[in-house]
């Protein structure tokens, strides 16, 4: 058995030395025309070695790294994406932590493989991955992957945005297989409920690296993912024109194949970035609650919640709250954004009086919903966040209910709201339908949007079928 073992781990090793082999001839001579099928055929007989077989070996660190390596280096559509989904699908084959079940009867249990190999270094705040990423080959530090958000944020806005340039294919298809890398290591971590698993996940430990500004990198993020809404709803196609009318006759047809994979990279960028901010936010709530049962310590660092900085930016530039509530689809924490964007403006009690003696503030959806009950709230509101905003609000916040009540999960509603009977669900439509109300007697002239239009359609007809 011995033997056994010996030969199959020579075999391997051979096998992997004669791929890194092909793989280096083909870095060696990078100039030749065949190089590009080289590195193709190299990702092939990866793959054929370790997916295609139904007991397939993990490939070694080394192997990784090349392919890793190609992802970050390529400078072809067919090489970069080839790697992308090699190093995607090599990640799901052999995950790095997954909860194990050994009986239906015993709890899941969480296992780590600490052997396996990972884009980032192993100790983000102690190591350095700077020869690694000279070689752009390395796994990542914290400072690297902040440089790659400050790089898309560039790229998205405009100032290097080239759809022709592979560099904006690369940087897109990076940041999405890292988004998978954090959602594959977390996700299982935060099923266990327990922060001491949660504190050592690879986006905690990158949140709470030294080398990042985490109030910069967080900003950059929700400014990433406001321009991608912009980008995919009519704006990308005007760029496109615009630069394929200065293109050859030549590269044309290269030009128009980079634009369509450029439009559903995009697209899948947008969708990582949700990700990412769904699992932060996730994250903070966490570290909340394990701060409340007294299991934190002071290696646990403070920092603003990322609901915090997405309220603040979404207040101080209003015309990013309609591309951002259209784009952010997870309706637990979108009703939540609205709820306290929402409070943050409308007028408390300042003195208390006999009626206000035995006040207890509302704070959730519903409880918004009446405070434009009151004409003078109504206006008070109107003057202070704006007509258009506040239907927005409204119209998102009022469809994210009606999602979570679709879903069966009224119960655990982050923002408190319970309503989960039939009644209540015909109270919420009423008192929407009122808000609209008051607002139309507050301004005669108020025009209403085609998402609150929508909106008071839905309520009109849930109030119908339910009477």
């Amino acid at each position: 058995m011995e033997n056994s073992n010996c030969r199959e781990r020579w075999n391997r090793t051979g096998i992997d030395d004669n791929m890194l082999a092909m793989f280096d001839a083909s870095e060696t001579n990078d100039a030749h025309p065949d190089a590009l099928d080289d590195r193709i055929t190299f990702l092939d007989v990866v793959r054929a070695s370790s997916i295609v077989p139904e007991h397939g070996k993990p490939p070694t660190s080394k192997i990784f790294r090349a392919v890793f390596h190609m992802l970050r280096t390529g400078n072809s559509l067919e090489m970069i994406v080839a790697s992308y989904k090699l190093l995607v699908d090599l990640d799901k084959q052999f995950p790095r932590v997954y909860l194990s079940r050994s009986s239906s009867n015993t709890p899941s249990k969480l296992v780590v493989v600490k052997e396996a190999w990972s884009p980032f270094i192993d100790c983000l705040d102690n190591g350095t991955a700077e020869a690694g990423d000279k070689q752009s080959s390395g796994p990542l530090d914290p400072s690297s992957f902040h440089l790659l958000i400050e790089d898309l944020a560039e790229i998205i806005s405009g100032t290097k945005f080239q759809a022709a340039s592979m560099e904006s294919l690369r940087n897109m298809l990076l940041f999405q297989y890292l988004v998978i890398v954090f959602e594959d290591d977390f996700l299982p971590r935060n099923a266990t409920l327990k922060w001491s698993m949660q504190r050592d996940s690879l986006l905690s430990l990158l949140l709470g690296s030294r080398k990042i500004n985490y109030k910069s990198l967080m900003k950059d993020c929700v400014i990433i993912i406001c321009q991608l809404s912009q980008l995919l709803q009519g704006e990308l196609s005007k760029r496109l024109e615009l630069q394929q009318s200065s293109q050859s006759k030549l590269s044309k047809n290269c030009h128009i194949a980079l634009s369509l994979a450029l439009f559903g990279v995009l697209k899948d960028t947008c969708v990582s970035m949700e990700k990412l901010l769904v699992m932060i936010m996730n994250l903070d709530m966490a570290r909340k609650k394990a701060d409340m049962e007294g299991h934190t310590t002071r290696a646990d660092s403070p920092r603003t919640p990322l609901m915090d900085i997405i309220l603040d930016e979404l207040a101080y530039n209003k015309d990013s709250v309609p591309v951002f509530l259209k784009i952010f689809s997870e309706p637990k924490l979108k009703l939540e954004i609205v709820v306290q964007y929402l409070w943050k403006y409308i007028t408390k009690p300042s003195v208390r009086t006999r009626k206000t003696s035995d006040y207890i503030e509302d704070t959730t959806f519903g409880g918004a919903l009446k405070c434009f009950s009151n004409r003078t709230g109504t206006k008070s509101l109107m003057k202070k966040i704006g007509v258009d905003v506040i239907q927005l609000l409204l119209a998102h916040g009022f469809q994210a209910q009606l999602s979570i009540l679709s879903k069966g999960n009224a119960d655990d509603n982050i923002s408190g709201d319970k309503v989960g009977g039939v009644g209540a669900l015909v109270d919420l439509c009423q008192t929407f339908i009122s808000a609209f109300d008051s607002f139309r007697s507050t301004d005669a002239r108020m025009e209403i949007l085609s998402i609150g239009k929508e909106a008071l359609f839905t309520a009109a007809t849930i109030i119908s079928m339910k009477s």
